[in-house]
């Protein structure tokens, strides 16, 4: 019997037989039931609420009027416009879970009838869509925007929790400097001092000791001297931790003073106040997630483990819900403080509340309470079907737990705690492997992850493998992808590679699970059930041919995980001949629901995943519907934009008439929501898994070209196996995405590219580079955001960059090609019908080419571009069309270069992409036509709408799209830009010029400080660019002082008419010394034009971009955007542009996106 309850006031009101949310039960069957579109729905019933009566919600007439007397009557709060604050570009720490959670948010104040306005610059999230919020504010997420756009719009109330810690910082801000109180604005939800208390440690620490629960021994401290002092009192090792801080950022362990006189410094330098706590590395570490009302009903949503003990920020832990490893006596003892916790602290909505917990005993203390939604709250919605956002934000508006209908379900209510009869399994995803070898792959308390997957299974192992597989496709399940030197090194100090690292340990040393314990901490339990999955390989590699494999043997391996090309390398034997075998044993995965209930209650649910450990379906196939492939997990070049073109393909389609079918195994995306397609399959994206899906639906078609990179890889063997793969041809992706055919294709229609050469060997490279002359790029085929890809200036570098290239993708060719210098770059985003351009896109590149187009700043209209380059770029994307017969999206990067003594520029076309891209969001918004609803209409040919082209009507606005980097979080990464992209998410501001949208743009990032008037610019890099001379006489036209560490760049600048600079002394090797530097100097701003990366830790530009960074100060590092950045300055000082928010001035750019576009797009 699985765990259910009905809790009112905290009182136990339907007592049933309780069994503990660790211990996983044996599903009883169900009947299958037809699955219903999942949308809140009020309860049936006829009798209304009056005079802030609260009721029941429950179909029986006579319980909704009982409840209607017993319930508590609350007022609710009268709102009719409510401001929700975003939480701006996805960064580390910080993602696309607060795009989920504030959908859902906006999806229910929809329902309420509630006009919502949204302040986010990240125009690449489905909650910047009109079809949620009724205006949209492209702007900075800071105190002073937010006031401007509050004083404009006159909101009821103001939503501050689901726009993560960025939101949460600015409501606390916008409280002190009385705009709330003076406009009339209500906080709705948690109140603002509950907030407080929960981000100011030293007002926590008092809060806890108030009701009896233990937190860590700690010390509040706003300096380095009274950190070192705190800790000579606690005592090594210490914990240091930053308030008001996103994802542990600045966190960290110190064994001595050295350590945490620099640790301090830095975070120091990024929060006004930091917390020294003893340090509990290897206790075990939980989550709860809570829900409280207004009216003190209380639940815990889910229960969480990480599989890390602690030490490992939980954003960078693996973590398994329900918990699987404490007795019922912890449980319980953890659910009653955290019930304790919530309700003294006065939080209505969502929270979650983190515990450390001695394995050995039962001391625990609380580590933090968040009094928002948070990345947990997304995973544990994913993970429990219970939709926590909705919820809350209902929560927010008065409603109280009792009366809310369960969205989910429809035949509970909101007061169920759900219940789990699966094991659900949350991985990171980490790419520090793109970064420089500067950065420390070591994990700690400061997140460092870019996204995370989940998986659903009835086992651990299961959920496991399948997890493995999904943080990236080269991975086949738990394999050794590992081999350190090192090895007991590598157990006790977690990088991102742990995991591999343990089956190393256990597949090639035979370490015992007693022994990997001791050196990880890590519960014995996950690591007997790893065990389990060591002794079914040994199995497998035993029986040596798959023809040794036999039924049981088949059986056993698909209920621990593995997946048919695992089993097929150990057994030396292909997929494809271990699918037969294996479908020739009967053996076939069951499609179970999440029904949040374990199935003790009738459920309507199309929330489903797939399991070997089952005996029947939960469902009946009769729908036929069409599948979309989603994108995956958030990594650095796939990211939310992604996320955006799936839910609008599936929308549309649904509005077509067509049933859908949503494949995506990421917990932080809205695709992955109860209430986006007909179904939803939380599963991996693999071929295996597809064609499972596939098979038993019985689909109509499946949807390629809007989930990036992950769906294009396996098209054409969809294709292959007899799939019927809509849009364009999968042979036709197939020769764009290899370099060579798809150079062969354009040479045949006549459309220019640079010079290129397929390489089959090192001296055949080193003959075509010497030809074409240096510099030459490197290109590898079938990749994402231009991984491996470099511009190679020397013959002794060609070597090295090539044997990348192989490694990445060593099925597929190398093609290298002439690089072009001070070239423009363009992008093309397009949509075509059989071959016929239906409508197109051109956005312009500020920076000159070679930084990666994911990082590039992107302006749309074209603002340099004549006439002429702009009918010439429309007739290169009609016969790219018509070559490769496209029907659906796609994109083209287009070079763009002066030749002297031609009339016009040459354009080279050098990459396409026949799927849509990452600026299909922001394009759609900017041109006011959704890119991917025509674009499904061409996939599906219905409904095709006419040719149209949108770059011929006139604009009296611009719109700038820039990178959001998480140079914080990546200690010793050279912030430098180029072939390979960096950056992990971005934003977009609109402005009457395009000095103004950048303004905009650029305060929009997360943690740009704007330069004090008159402060100091320490300026670098290379003098031979022409904007180092432009820049620095705007600057101290300006009224800003001029540093350098250069003597070229000192004699260089002082050399310039009115220009002055001062060298100064430069510390290489001690940041304390160079914080002093900078603070004696008032050092606000860095501008370093450098040409290449840092060439050692000593090189003065790295060390100068890297403290920027560091010191969290604001960086130009290309020469084309910081001559952008002081014409915007020069635009936005005389408005009072440095100046702080003052009542009545509101800004040229504070416009929402309606006012900017002339239409509701």
């Amino acid at each position: 019997m699985a765990l259910s309850r009905l809790w009112v006031r905290g009182r136990l009101i339907q007592p049933r037989r309780v069994r503990s949310l660790h211990v996983s039960a044996v599903r009883a069957a169900l009947v299958p039931t037809k699955p219903l579109r999942a949308i809140a729905a009020p309860a049936v019933g006829s009798y209304a609420p009056k005079n802030d009566e609260h009721v029941l919600g429950s179909s029986s007439e006579l319980a909704r009027k009982i409840s209607a007397k017993v319930l508590p009557k609350l007022p609710r709060p009268d709102v009719r416009k409510v401001v929700i604050v975003g939480s701006g570009g996805l960064s580390i720490g910080q993602a696309g879970e607060f795009d989920y959670s504030g959908s859902q948010a906006l999806k229910a104040l929809k329902e309420e009838g509630v006009e919502a306005v949204l302040i986010n610059p990240n125009i690449a999230t489905w909650q910047t869509s009109h079809q949620l919020a009724s205006e949209v504010y492209f702007l900075p997420i800071t105190p002073d925007y937010v006031a401007y756009v509050l004083e404009k719009e006159r909101p009821d109330g103001v939503l501050l929790t689901f726009g993560g810690q960025s939101a949460l910082n600015v409501g606390i801000a916008l409280d002190k400097m009385g705009v709330l109180e003076r406009l009339g604005i209500k906080v709705l939800g948690t109140p603002i001092r509950t907030l407080e208390v929960s981000e100011d440690r030293d007002l926590f620490v008092q809060a806890l000791k108030e009701i009896d629960i233990p937190v860590a021994q700690s010390t509040a401290v706003s300096s380095v001297n009274e950190a070192l002092a705190a800790a000579e009192k606690i005592g090594y090792p210490v914990i240091l931790r930053s308030a008001f801080t996103l994802g542990g950022l600045g966190s960290g362990f110190a064994n001595d003073p050295e350590e945490l006189r620099d640790l301090s410094a830095k975070s120091l330098s990024l929060s006004p106040q930091v917390l020294i706590e003893r340090s509990m590395k290897g206790w075990k570490e939980l989550e709860y997630e809570v829900v409280r009302d207004a009216a003190d009903n209380t639940i815990i949503c889910c229960n969480m483990e990480n599989f890390d003990p602690l030490g490992t920020h939980t954003g960078d832990s693996i973590v398994v819900a329900p918990s699987q490893t404490l007795p019922d006596d912890e449980y319980h003892m953890l659910r009653s403080a955290a019930l304790k916790v919530i309700r003294h602290l006065g939080v209505v909505g969502e929270c979650n509340i983190q515990y450390a917990l001695n394995p050995y005993s039962k001391e625990y203390c609380v580590i933090e309470v968040n009094a928002r939604l948070s990345r947990s709250s997304a995973l544990a919605s994913k993970a429990t079907g219970y939709p926590l956002a909705y919820t809350a934000a209902k929560l927010a508006l008065g409603h109280t737990l009792p009366e809310l209908p369960n969205a989910v379900t429809k035949t509970t209510t909101a007061c169920f705690e759900p219940s789990l009869d699966y094991i659900v399994t949350k991985i990171p995803k980490w790419d520090l492997a793109k970064f420089s070898s500067q950065v420390n792959r070591e994990v700690g308390s400061s997140m460092k992850s870019v996204g995370e997957v989940m998986a659903i299974g009835r086992t651990f192992e299961e959920s496991l493998q399948k997890a493995i597989r999904q943080v990236d496709p080269r991975y086949k399940g738990f394999e050794a992808y590992a081999a350190p030197e090192d090895l007991d090194r590598a157990l006790s100090r977690p990088t991102d590679m742990r995991l591999f690292v343990i089956a190393y340990a256990m597949y090639h040393k035979n370490y015992s699970v007693d022994e990997i314990h001791e050196l990880t901490k890590i519960d014995r339990w996950f690591l007997h059930k790893i065990d389990n999955i060591v002794q079914t390989r040994l199995a497998l590699n035993t029986a040596g041919s798959l023809e040794n494999v036999d039924e049981e043997l088949m059986r056993t391996a698909k209920k621990m995980g593995f997946s048919d090309p695992h089993i097929a390398d150990l057994v030396s034997s292909t997929e494809d001949k271990v699918r037969s075998r294996r479908k020739s044993f009967g053996i076939t995965p069951f499609v179970k629901r999440i029904d949040t209930l374990a199935a003790e209650f009738p459920a309507h649910t199309n929330y489903l995943y797939t399991t070997y450990n089952a005996s029947e379906h939960d469902v009946k196939f009769d729908d036929n519907g069409t599948m979309v492939l989603g994108s995956g997990v958030y990594r650095i070049g796939s990211s939310v934009e992604f996320d955006w073109c799936a839910v609008t393909c599936a929308r549309k389609l649904r509005d077509m008439g067509n049933k859908t079918v949503m494949i995506n195994y990421n917990p932080e995306t809205v695709s992955t929501d109860f209430d986006e397609a007909d179904r939803l399959y939380f599963e991996e994206l693999g071929f295996e898994r597809v064609m499972d899906i596939y098979e038993l639906e019985g689909a109509s078609g499946v949807v390629v070209s809007v989930g990036g990179q992950l769906p294009q890889n396996i098209a054409l063997r969809l294709k292959q196996n007899g799939l019927n793969v809509l849009g364009t041809d999968p042979e036709m992706i197939d020769n764009a995405e290899d370099r060579h055919k798809f150079s062969a294709i354009l040479d045949g229609i006549g459309v220019d590219q640079p010079a290129w050469t397929e390489i089959t060997s090192v001296d055949a490279a080193k003959e075509f580079a010497a030809r074409v002359g240096y510099p030459v790029l490197v290109r590898p085929s079938y990749v994402l955001s231009g991984a491996a890809m470099n511009v190679v200036y020397e013959e002794s570098a060609l070597d090295h960059n090539l044997s990348a290239a192989a490694s990445v993708s060593p099925l597929h060719p190398v093609v290298v090609t002439k690089f072009i210098e001070n070239a423009q770059e363009i992008d093309v985003d397009a949509v075509a019908h059989e071959g016929k351009l239906l409508i197109h896109a051109i956005s312009e590149h500020v920076e000159n080419a070679g930084v990666h187009s994911g990082d590039a700043t992107l302006v749309l209209p074209p603002f340099s571009l004549s006439e002429g380059d702009m009918e010439r770029l429309k007739i290169i994307a009609e016969k790219v069309a018509a070559a490769f017969k496209i029907s659906g999206p796609y994109n083209m990067q287009v070079i763009r270069s002066v030749v002297p003594g031609k009339d016009e520029a040459e354009l080279k076309v050098i990459e396409c992409n026949l799927r849509a891209s990452r600026s299909f969001p922001f394009v759609s918004k900017v041109l006011g036509q959704n890119f991917i609803e025509t674009a499904t209409s061409a996939i599906v040919g219905q409904d095709v709408p006419e040719p149209v082209d949108l770059m011929k009507q006139k604009r009296d606005y611009s719109a700038i799209k820039v990178a959001q980097f998480s140079w914080t979080r990546l200690a010793g990464a050279d912030p430098f830009l180029g072939c390979e992209m960096a950056s992990t998410g971005e934003i977009a501001s609109f402005g009457s010029t395009i000095q103004e949208a950048y303004w905009a743009a650029l305060l929009s990032q997360t943690g740009f400080k704007i330069p004090r008037p008159n402060s100091g610019v320490l300026l670098g890099g290379d003098v031979t660019k022409p904007e180092m001379r432009t820049v620095a006489e705007e600057l101290i036209r300006l009224g800003f002082k001029l540093y350098c560490s250069s003597s070229d760049v000192e004699e260089f600048l002082n050399n310039i008419s009115y220009v002055s600079a001062k060298r100064i002394f430069f510390p290489t090797k001690d940041k304390r010394k160079l914080r002093e530097v900078f603070d004696e100097y008032d050092i606000e701003c860095v501008i370093n034009l450098a040409k290449g990366r840092g060439t050692s830790a000593t090189d003065e530009d790295y060390i100068a971009r890297r403290n920027a960074v560091d010191f969290g100060l604001p960086l130009l590092n290309n020469a084309r955007c910081a001559q952008l950045f002081v014409e915007a300055l020069a635009l936005k000082i005389p408005q009072g542009g440095l100046k702080k928010y003052v009542e009545g001035r509101i800004p040229t750019e504070v416009k929402s996106w309606r006012e900017f576009v002339g239409v509701r797009a």
